[in-house]
């Protein structure tokens, strides 16, 4: 029962995953490694699909464990984030959650430039005796 639950899951968080690459507005990254997840747990020969495809090595593998992103890639992924905060601060005209929102979205900026601009860190070869 439990490995159902998690292949649902899974072909459910795939389904808007792959929504999200056509509507800005879900996060793909997410919702696909949250796949990898489910679908780890459910079915072996699932989750060996998934993270040979195409889909996983351009949006987790390349962008989060390579940190290969393009400029436009960042543009792109912080106009995004600009937008879907900036809609409640639009709809809700609160002082306290603008300014928190603001703060949040300052923090997401600074936080992921340090973490796509950082060096991978590869390990020391051993050296021949």
């Amino acid at each position: 029962m439990k490995k159902i639950l998690y292949m649902a899951l899974g072909c459910l968080t795939f389904g808007l995953g792959t929504l999200g690459i056509f509507l800005p507005i879900l996060p793909t990254t997410i919702f696909y490694i949250l796949t990898a997840f489910f679908w780890m747990r459910s079915s072996d020969f699932l989750y060996s699909k998934f993270i040979e495809s195409t889909y996983y090595k351009k949006y987790i593998q390349e962008s989060i464990i390579e940190k290969k992103i393009t400029p436009f890639g960042r543009v792109k992924l912080f106009s995004t984030l600009f937008v879907i905060f900036a809609i409640p601060c639009l709809l809700v005209r609160n002082l306290f959650m603008t300014t928190t929102l603001a703060i949040v979205f300052l923090a997401h900026l600074i936080g992921l430039n340090l973490y796509f601009n950082k060096k991978k860190i590869t390990p020391l070869k051993e050296a021949n005796k």
